[in-house]
């Protein structure tokens, strides 16, 4: 929090509002200098030294106003934008018509840009337009004709403020965005800090239970495989991971992880993470990793069959590892075990015999989505699994697979 803080207090809104609080002094000064030299000039003078009185008034009275956003309220816009298109007005009554066919100021002059700039800042372009719109029309009710020097005027005010007010929406956005980046971090190394002071503690705690209990047997087994589900979700929980489904209910679950969105992409990590237990480490990046959805799928498919495979030949003491890898053009996916390993030749041996698990759940789930299955084993070493799949879905591949599944 500390750091939003900071940020806004960096606001790069507030040397436009103390360059506006200039702008407006400044030409307030400027617009009585002007009448102040051609006072004699004037049919009605008197009109202008009032005029004059209430606009000093008012800029001085109003500088707290224009200090932030905060104090620059509508009401305040309404009434300032009243207060320069009435000396705008109020001109024909007091100069001399021929001062003003000739091209001579209005009454407030340059002030009437500080009331449009106020809009801009404000409010943005959409608001800038509308004050500037509104100063352009009655510029030319007070001329009676669209001199070429007024258009100017006008036009160079409306693009200018318009500018302005765009340029202080774009800045408002990056400020935004820098906000909650800087929040994102300071959450991120906060969730780092507790990460390590977790590991240290309470996971090497439950490690230690599950293996304890392991080694006791009877209900110290039980208190040790619920340690280590416990675990696992806490792993999970404390790498920005996704809950498991098992905390949740069945049919949560299965809307959750079964029934997502058939148009959108899906992101792996949501789909893998019910196959972590206490006998499976799931290694996962914390950004999402997303996939086409039939992709993801049969991607998560292959994995719950490599599953398999283990518990039924590596037995039930096996452990597995599943590593997700975010690459660039494509999801890699590693399953590895500590069991006994593939004898060579069994592989061919059990497709000749018509069992097809890996041919089949694995190989050929991979092969319908333009995706990869290689299989490395050696005797006594265990077995690793890596599945590939192109990110793309414009991939020839995974167009080939897609067609072929109708």
């Amino acid at each position: 929090m500390a750091k939003r803080v900071r940020v806004m207090s960096m606001s790069v809104e507030q040397p436009l509002w103390r360059a506006l609080t200039g702008y407006r002094v400044l030409a307030m000064l400027y617009a009585v200098g002007l009448f102040a030299t051609a006072y004699g000039t004037f049919d009605r003078p008197w009109v202008a030294v009032a005029y004059y009185a209430v606009l000093c008034v008012w800029t001085l009275a109003t500088l707290p106003k224009v200090a932030n956003a905060a104090s620059c309220t509508k009401r305040f816009l309404a009434a300032d934008l009243t207060v320069a298109l009435v000396g705008i007005l109020l001109t024909p009554l007091a100069d001399a018509h021929e001062r003003i066919v000739g091209g001579g100021p209005t009454l407030p002059s340059i002030w009437t840009a500080g009331s449009v700039l106020a809009f801009a800042v404000k409010g943005g372009w959409r608001w800038a337009a509308f004050a500037s719109t509104a100063v352009a029309v009655a510029n030319l009710f007070e001329r009676q004709a669209p001199a070429r020097d007024t258009v100017h005027n006008v036009i160079l005010v409306w693009v200018a403020s318009i500018a302005i007010g765009y340029v202080v929406e774009v800045a408002r956005a990056s400020e935004r965005t820098l906000a909650r980046a800087l929040e994102i971090e300071a959450a991120t190394r906060e969730r780092e800090r507790l990460a390590r002071d977790i590991h240290d503690s309470v996971l090497q705690v439950l490690a230690m239970v599950q293996r304890r209990g392991a080694v006791l047997g009877g209900e110290a087994a039980e208190l040790g495989r619920m340690a280590g589900e416990q675990e696992v979700a806490l792993r999970t929980l404390v790498a920005g991971g996704l809950l498991p489904a098992s905390r949740v209910s069945e049919d949560e679950s299965q809307r959750a992880v079964e029934e997502p969105d058939e148009e959108g992409p899906l992101d792996l990590r949501a789909l893998l993470v019910p196959h972590a237990t206490a006998k499976v480490t799931l290694s996962e990046p914390g950004a999402p990793v997303r996939l086409p959805h039939a992709a993801a799928k049969e991607l998560a498919a292959a994995v719950g069959a490599a599953l398999d495979n283990v518990r039924k030949h590596a037995g039930d003491s096996a452990r597995a590892w599943i590593l997700v890898e975010d690459e660039p053009d494509a999801v890699i996916v590693t399953v590895r075990d500590d069991g006994p390993g593939i004898p060579e030749g069994r592989l061919a041996q059990a497709e000749g015999e018509g069992r097809l698990g890996v041919a089949q759940s694995i190989r050929g789930r991979l092969r319908d989505i333009g995706g990869t299955a290689e299989l490395f084993s050696v005797p006594g070493q265990g077995t690793e699994v890596e599945l590939k799949v192109p990110k793309d879905p414009r991939h020839p591949k995974v167009a080939r697979g897609k067609a072929e599944r109708g």
